[in-house]
């Protein structure tokens, strides 16, 4: 199946999956944010697939907001979105799109060692539900 993004679709997908990271990166901050983001970004930038090619590169220009609460309110949203999006053009890719996603939850919570602290993995829990409510 083929499947056409618009420049705007891409940036939607960039902007849920990055913004994932950046979430998870904001509550693993108590530990290590930087390692945090790093382990989330080398998943994502390790994708496959037409998700792979989109999201080889972070968005730029992007207003993100000055809280994690204004964070959410744009990603969060973003990652139902982009499920929809891609569900509708080639569910495969959708599919992807979510693996791709959780591996990188996946790597950023595996930071901490153990079990993820409880705001990682309630944040996790958040991403997780933005990404099924599709």
């Amino acid at each position: 199946m083929s499947i056409t993004l618009t420049d705007q679709d891409k940036l939607t997908l960039r902007i849920a999956a990055w913004g994932a990271v950046s979430l998870m990166s904001a509550a693993g901050a108590a530990g290590s944010a930087h390692k945090v983001a790093t382990e989330g970004s080398i998943a994502l930038t390790s994708a496959t697939g037409v998700v792979g090619h989109v999201l080889t590169k972070a968005p730029k220009g992007v207003k993100y907001g000055k809280s994690v609460a204004e964070l959410a309110d744009q990603v969060l949203p973003a990652l139902t979105a982009s499920v929809s999006l891609l569900k509708r053009q080639d569910p495969a890719e959708a599919d992807n799109f979510r693996s791709t996603v959780i591996v990188a939850l996946e790597a950023a919570a595996g930071t901490h060692r153990g079990t993820p602290s409880p705001t990682l993995a309630e944040m996790t829990r958040k991403i997780t539900g933005a990404l099924d409510a599709a």
